[in-house]
């Protein structure tokens, strides 16, 4: 009783906090979870930069040599993927120092997802997997019919009857699943999601800046 009649004034005369005060100090908590949030993302990266950046086993477009290299974790069966897939090829056609990896991470429940990336893993041994890769997300169908996998297959040039068999080797399911246990190592559960010099990026793909983002990669020491 007596403890609480001597702290009575003392919360009396507390002075309120300024609403701007306490705009800041929430900010400011917000970004070092923003901050933290981001290192250990960074450290993941990192972690797995060998899988990310150098597996031979993933296709690629753009420059082999380009200066900044962007991963894609997609299902062509993504609409925010295809959605974002014209402002992509718009940064491969305007920077020619760009390499894009595309990860086939096939967790949408179509039919067609784990067949059309299967089958464009194997198209990596025709040479055509840039194209076949475009032609798949630029396809208006949504989901994607599985027939039309390997319509499109034939018309960018690829013999469907070779390529059928192709994805069909347990190397092709490795890397399938190679790719679905990379994403979860680096705490990726959606798609698109765009690894841009070296950082997850986290904003939703329609709002992604893809020159400026390059442009910030191009600029770290």
């Amino acid at each position: 009783m007596l403890v609480t009649l001597l702290l009575a004034p003392l919360a009396a005369s507390a002075a309120p906090v300024d609403p701007a005060d306490q705009s800041r100090i929430e900010q400011a908590y917000q970004a070092k979870i923003d901050a933290d949030k981001a290192a250990a993302s960074d450290k993941l990266v990192a972690k797995n930069a060998d899988a990310l950046f150098r597996d031979p086993a993933s296709g690629f477009l753009g420059n082999p040599n380009g200066d900044v290299t962007i991963v894609q974790f997609f299902d062509y069966n993504c609409g925010f993927t295809k959605r974002a897939e014209p402002r992509v090829e718009a940064l491969l056609k305007a920077d020619s120092g760009v390499k894009l990896i595309p990860r086939e991470f096939t967790i949408e429940p179509a039919e067609s997802s784990p067949i059309a990336g299967r089958a464009a893993l194997a198209s990596i041994a025709q040479g055509k997997y840039a194209e076949y890769h475009q032609a798949l997300l630029m396809a208006p169908e949504h989901p994607l019919p599985t027939p039309r996998v390997f319509e499109i297959a034939t018309s960018v040039g690829l013999d469907v009857v070779r390529l059928k068999k192709d994805m069909e080797a347990p190397a092709i399911y490795a890397q399938i699943i190679a790719n679905l246990n990379l994403a979860r190592a680096l705490r990726i559960f959606q798609t698109p999601t765009f690894i841009i010099g070296g950082r997850i990026v986290t904003q939703p793909s329609a709002q992604i800046d893809f020159p400026a983002l390059v442009a910030a990669a191009r600029a770290k020491p």
